[in-house]
């Protein structure tokens, strides 16, 4: 079975599917022998995954792509939104931020620098209300916790009890909507 291997500090293996392609994520030293044993314990999980992965891949190429005016009025749109989404939960968390960019992304929806600044997808706008704001959250979370812990999370689920709904509605969605974007 074909993969992409990601070396790292981490202490257990985990495998992904990105882009129709397997990755697997294993410590520094761990062995072939461990990796390959690895992929034959989750290769049920793991094939079923490449197919749906390569059936949503399909799915994509049929969609048709927004023009840049479509694309326009979105940022346009999200421009008119998301900051107000961005102050009302960032006073209920309790963090301050800075800049707010809206762009329109392929793979991200939001993201966060170390500096406070806050960047959002603008496609955003194709999705429920409920989940631009699990984006919105999870975004204002990292500048109390600037990873993905389990203690980030918490502060998360503090915000949005139903957190991992949206997240999932992303996950289900999601592509169908950054498939908009052409190539």
């Amino acid at each position: 079975m074909d993969f992409d291997l990601i070396r790292s500090s981490r202490k257990t293996m985990a495998a992904e599917i990105k882009n129709g392609r397997l990755v697997i994520r294993a410590p520094r030293l761990a062995s072939r022998d461990e990796i390959t044993r690895f992929i034959m314990k989750n290769r049920r999980w793991i094939e079923s995954h490449l197919e749906k992965s390569m059936a949503m891949e399909k799915e994509k190429e049929s969609v048709r792509k927004l023009s840049p005016e479509e694309l326009r009025a979105l940022a346009d749109r999200a421009l008119e939104t998301i900051p107000q989404r961005v102050a009302w939960y960032a006073a209920v968390i309790g963090v301050r931020y800075g800049r707010i960019t809206i762009r329109a992304q392929k793979t991200r929806w939001g993201s966060c620098s170390a500096k406070g600044n806050l960047n959002f997808n603008c496609l955003l706008m194709l999705a429920p209300p409920e989940v631009l704001d699990g984006v919105v959250v999870h975004e204002l979370c990292h500048l109390k916790v600037m990873n993905h812990s389990r203690a980030f999370y918490r502060e998360v689920e503090k915000v949005l009890p139903d957190y991992r709904d949206r997240q999932k509605w992303l996950r289900d969605h999601g592509g169908k909507i950054l498939a908009l974007i052409g190539a």
